[in-house]
């Protein structure tokens, strides 16, 4: 029963995690679009926020009931190709979530970047979504 709970939780700090992956780099995008000094500013206090608030405790969270997850279960899960493949999906979702951190502070220094990157490496978050679903509900391996 315990672990249906932290399942659960696991669950919802995930998708909080990835709404914020989500907004993040569309926030990016309209930062390096928008010509007005004023909306910049403003967009660089929602992309800290977002980035503090929700995001970083989000992904912390995740991590943590994903590990206990991985604990309790450690008998079907150090046999099973799928949930290793997963680890190493989260672990590039996790650079991905500290370079959104780097791109941050790049803008704190005035730094200008194409806006079609960051439409780019929006879609990453989506790839990654889909991945990982699938390899926790088929388990292929």
């Amino acid at each position: 029963m315990i672990y249906l709970w932290i399942k659960a939780f696991h669950i919802i700090f995930m998708v909080a995690w990835f709404a914020g992956m989500f907004y993040i780099w569309r926030l990016f995008v309209y930062h390096m679009e928008n010509p007005h000094k004023e909306v910049k500013d403003q967009l660089a206090i929602m992309e800290k926020k977002l980035y503090k608030i929700i995001m970083m405790p989000a992904m912390i969270l995740t991590v943590v009931f994903g590990i206990w997850m991985l604990f309790l279960k450690w008998d079907y899960f150090i046999n099973v190709k799928w949930i290793w493949i997963k680890i190493i999906i989260v672990l590039f979702l996790i650079y991905w979530h500290f370079l959104a951190y780097y791109y941050i502070k790049q803008f704190e220094k005035n730094q200008t970047y194409p806006s079609k990157k960051f439409r780019i490496m929006n879609e990453v978050p989506t790839i990654i979504l889909i991945a990982v679903v699938l390899l926790a509900i088929l388990k292929p391996f």
